[in-house]
C-alpha cells in the first residue's frame, strides 16, 4: 500500500458547521424539487384523466347520434315504401264498394289490413270527429245537417293513415260549417 500524504491547512469548527448546513440545505431543496415534480405529475394526470373522460363521453354521444340517425333513415325508407302502397289500399277500398261480395277482393283487403296492422299502420277514424288540420285535409265545406256541430267531419273522401304518431297521409274529408 502506498502512503499518501494529505495536507490540510487548517480546519475550524465554523468550516465544519457550514459544511453541515450545506448538506442540510441540499436535502430540502431536493425534497421541494421532488414535491414540485409530484404536483406537476399529479396535475398532468388530472388533465389526462379529464381529456379521457371528455373523449369517452364524446364517443358515446357520437354512437348515440349514429344510432338515432340510422333509425331515422330506416323509418324514412319505411314511410316512403308505405306511401307507395297506400294507393293500392285505396284501390281495394273502391273495388270493395263496387263489389262487396267478391271473395277475392275481401281476401286481398284482409291481407293488406293484416300487413298494415303488423307494421303498425293505422287507418284514421274521421267521420264524426272534429277537423284537425294536421290529420285531415278539408276538400269541401257543406252546410251542417241537423244535430251536427260546426267543424265536424261528415264524410271521408280518402282515408288517412298513421304510423305511430306520424301522419303518413292526411284524410281528405268533407266538413260541416
Amino acid at each position: 500500500m502506498e502512503d499518501k500524504e494529505v495536507k490540510v491547512e487548517s480546519v475550524s469548527l465554523d468550516d465544519a458547521k457550514s459544511a453541515d448546513l450545506q448538506d442540510k440545505n441540499t436535502e430540502p431543496v431536493a425534497e421541494s424539487t421532488e414535491e414540485a415534480k409530484i404536483k406537476e405529475l399529479t396535475a398532468e394526470l388530472a388533465d389526462v384523466q379529464d381529456k379521457y373522460l371528455r373523449t369517452a363521453a364524446e364517443l358515446e354521444n357520437t354512437r348515440r347520434r349514429a344510432a338515432l340517425d340510422a333509425e331515422s333513415r330506416a323509418r324514412m325508407r319505411a314511410v316512403s315504401v308505405i306511401e307507395k302502397i297506400l294507393p293500392v289500399m285505396d284501390a281495394v277500398d273502391v273495388a270493395m264498394k263496387h263489389s262487396p261480395d267478391d271473395e277475392g277482393l275481401k281476401s286481398l283487403a284482409m291481407a293488406l289490413k293484416s300487413s298494415f296492422d303488423s307494421i303498425g299502420i293505422v287507418r284514421m277514424e274521421t267521420i264524426g270527429k272534429s277537423l284537425n288540420p294536421t290529420m285531415h285535409s278539408a276538400i269541401q265545406v257543406i252546410d251542417a245537417p241537423e244535430n251536427v256541430a260546426s267543424n265536424t267531419i261528415v264524410e271521408e273522401m280518402q282515408a288517412g293513415y298513421m304510423l305511430g304518431d306520424t301522419v303518413l297521409r292526411p284524410a281528405m274529408v268533407i266538413v260541416a260549417k
